[in-house]
């Protein structure tokens, strides 16, 4: 028994495989908000503008089935559905206009008038169904060629015209389906026909032609869908080179701006030396000269990191990980950055680890990453303050912090900290240099050193940067995988 039921259950798997198949063309799975109201507003405007196009070749259509009723078997009956039918496709049409001249694209909108269009098309399909069926009657038993290619031509009608809206095409399918099977199978079950008998023949046709309709309206809902795919596909692409474009022109302005301010500075200060007598102000000439190597390392720096940002992209970075102290590193880079934090009247504090904490990485990229979080740190300080440098083990993770106290960072900014090109906007905070490039910098660096970098900021409380490392073993020089549960 067990074995009969699996080989069963395993003959049928092709054919619930294909249900499933077109079940999924049928009703694809639910998309995100925005997508989904934009593809939704799309669909019903597609569907709509193709029925206001058809109008007319529906009109025919009717007149010509209305005309055959009447003249081979009632007039009467074909005058009451056709005006039925009229009836039916005039509350199509408003529908489809008010579709096509909406004013208002909200998504709850959108759900409006679907559910006006399925109620116009469910008023067109039961009148189409009623006339075929009245139609079937007059006919008589076996005699449904007339009926039934009518529902035929209805339902290809519909598969061709009305595979924009799914929930419209399986509400016509259904009708003209059930409608299908149950005119030849009202004929067998009143006379009681043997298999032999045509009417089951009849029956097996309508099947077979049903399931040539539904055959033809999974292939148009399938490319129909298909093509909104590619319409989305491309309208990502799009966006995205508007983006692209957007970044460019903020990278050309920046870059432009960050360039000529210290080329202005320094053409300037080797004017003067060049066109001034200096020998007799000697400290005019000291003065002029730190100006110009001021503004050349500004520039070095500026180039550095945008060939930096171009070595990250193409993936060409280049590290020397070795073991590294971290209470030398802090120690390093707080000697490095304080002639920087002298300007600003700002001491830089080191808290080191109360024991040896080493951890693999490139050393001179280390530097680089504190030296542009320490700078940060002190822009945004208040003069007079200070900023913490700081390394702790934390859960089995090496936990470097750069703490400052000044203007913090606004909740609106925290998605874009890190890009590129970004920096706080603030009203309370004076205007600062900078290209916007070091976070971003900093993050890659560190990521690519196998581990993660995040903040905390409070406005107008100051900002705490953190990043975790994996422990290394100063013996084998063996990274220790980073655990997920690093949290400082």
């Amino acid at each position: 028994m067990h074995i009969e039921q699996t080989n069963r259950s395993r003959s049928n798997t092709p054919i619930l495989r294909r249900v499933a198949r077109r079940f999924r063309v049928m009703f694809p799975r639910r998309q995100p908000p925005v997508a989904h109201s934009r593809r939704l507003k799309q669909q019903m405007h597609d569907f709509a503008s193709g029925g206001a196009a058809l109008f007319w070749q529906r009109q025919g259509i009717y007149a010509g089935a209305g005309f055959l009723c009447g003249f081979y078997f009632s007039w009467p009956l074909a005058a009451l559905c056709y005006l039925l039918i009229q009836a039916g496709d005039i509350f199509d049409s408003i529908a489809c206009y008010r579709v096509i001249n909406r004013t208002d694209h909200s998504l709850r909108y959108s759900h409006r008038l679907l559910k006006l269009l399925f109620a116009s098309n469910a008023i067109s399909a039961v009148s189409i169904a009623t006339f075929t069926l009245l139609l079937a009657r007059l006919e008589g038993p076996g005699e449904h060629f007339t009926s039934l290619f009518f529902l035929f031509a209805a339902g290809l009608f519909a598969a061709v015209n009305n595979h924009q809206l799914k929930q419209v095409l399986a509400l016509r399918l259904i009708t003209y389906g059930a409608l299908f099977i149950y005119i030849p199978a009202s004929d067998i079950l009143s006379h009681g026909a043997p298999f032999t008998s045509k009417l089951w023949l009849h029956f097996a046709t309508s099947l077979f032609v049903l399931y040539f309709v539904l055959e033809c309206s999974t292939i148009f809902l399938r490319m129909y869908q298909r093509t909104l795919d590619q319409m989305d596909e491309l309208r990502s692409e799009r966006d995205k080179a508007r983006e692209s474009y957007e970044i460019k022109s903020q990278f050309v302005s920046v870059v432009s701006h960050e360039l000529r301010t210290p080329l202005t500075s320094i053409t300037g200060s080797l004017t003067l030396m060049r066109e001034t007598n200096l020998s007799k102000d000697p400290e005019k000439a000291d003065r002029m000269l730190d100006i110009a190597y001021k503004n050349s390392k500004r520039l070095s720096k500026l180039i550095n990191d945008l060939l930096d940002i171009q070595k990250m992209e193409a993936r060409k970075m280049v590290y020397h990980f070795a073991p590294v102290d971290l209470g030398q590193l802090l120690n390093d880079a707080a000697q490095s950055i304080t002639p920087y934090a002298d300007q600003y009247e700002i001491v830089v504090r080191t808290d080191p680890p109360p024991f040896p904490l080493t951890i693999r990485a490139d050393h001179e990229r280390m530097m680089q990453v504190l030296d542009n979080l320490l700078s940060n740190a002190v822009k945004f300080s208040h003069e007079g303050g200070y900023v913490e440098l700081s390394a702790r083990l934390i859960d089995g993770c090496a936990v470097l912090a750069v703490r400052d106290y000044g203007v913090g960072i606004p909740e609106g900014e925290r998605s874009q900290i890190f890009g590129k090109f970004t920096q706080v906007d603030n009203s309370d905070c004076r205007n600062f240099e900078g290209t916007g490039l070091g976070l971003s910098i900093a993050r890659q660096i560190i990521e690519d050193h196998g581990a993660s970098i995040d903040f905390d900021s409070a406005l107008g409380e100051g900002t705490r940067f953190y990043a975790i490392f994996p422990l290394c073993d100063t013996e084998d020089n063996i990274s220790i995988e980073l655990p997920q549960d690093c949290v400082p």
